[in-house]
């Protein structure tokens, strides 16, 4: 969610969940009345899989959906390697790519890559790959609006955040955690973090008195 000069992170999901959980869980959060999408402008920062932005679509439509600029690029050394091999002139061929699609030229991208002098049937194979993802996702790559209107590009900084609340106290050498425990443990490291903890407490204490 984007309010103003804020960014606030929301939920994110990683590979360890399928189709059918991952639809699950943005339902939850969409039925518990989390994200105020009408006060807020929010954002799906997601790779090209299909069955994930079948579900946003669904769930949240007026999101800004984003593809993640830095996931995508893992296409474009698969085609550089394959076409000009370990060179420098591959190396220069990824940059040039990748700061045209920064600035939004996704058009010209999708171009060049049709333009291509094939040099193997490897490559041929990794641009046709490389032309279908993107074309796939045209309307997810314009990057240049998204960073006018202040959206993050990828979800680097996301995963830092996991990293740094959930694994940082959960992986620690020796330590152990039932399900229900490490679920207790990261809403109160959420809490402290995103400046709710005196909340919780105090939800704590009146529901120990009333109890």
């Amino acid at each position: 969610m984007i309010d103003g000069d804020r960014i606030v992170h929301v939920l994110s999901w990683h590979q360890v969940q399928n189709e059918d959980q991952l639809g699950e869980a943005l339902k939850q959060v969409k039925d518990a009345g989390l994200i105020p999408v009408d006060q807020v402008r929010l954002c799906v920062v997601a790779d090209g899989a299909s069955w994930i932005w079948k579900h946003v679509k669904a769930l949240f439509p007026g999101a800004r959906q984003v593809l993640d600029y830095y996931h995508w690029a893992a296409y474009l050394h698969r085609v550089a390697k394959a076409q000009y091999g370990a060179s420098v002139r591959a190396l220069e061929w990824v940059e040039a790519t990748m700061t045209r699609l920064y600035m939004g030229k996704v058009g010209s991208v999708l171009g060049g890559l049709r333009r291509m002098q094939v040099q193997s049937e490897e490559a041929a194979k990794a641009i046709a790959n490389c032309w279908e993802y993107l074309a796939a996702h045209r309307e997810r790559t314009a990057y240049r609006k998204f960073r006018r209107g202040g959206y993050p590009l990828g979800s680097g900084g996301i995963e830092s955040s996991n990293k740094f609340i959930c694994h940082v106290r959960l992986k620690r050498s020796g330590a152990w955690w039932y399900e229900v425990n490490s679920n207790q443990m990261l809403a109160l490291r959420c809490a402290k973090y995103n400046g709710t903890l005196d909340q919780v407490f105090a939800r704590y204490q009146q529901k120990q008195q009333g109890a």
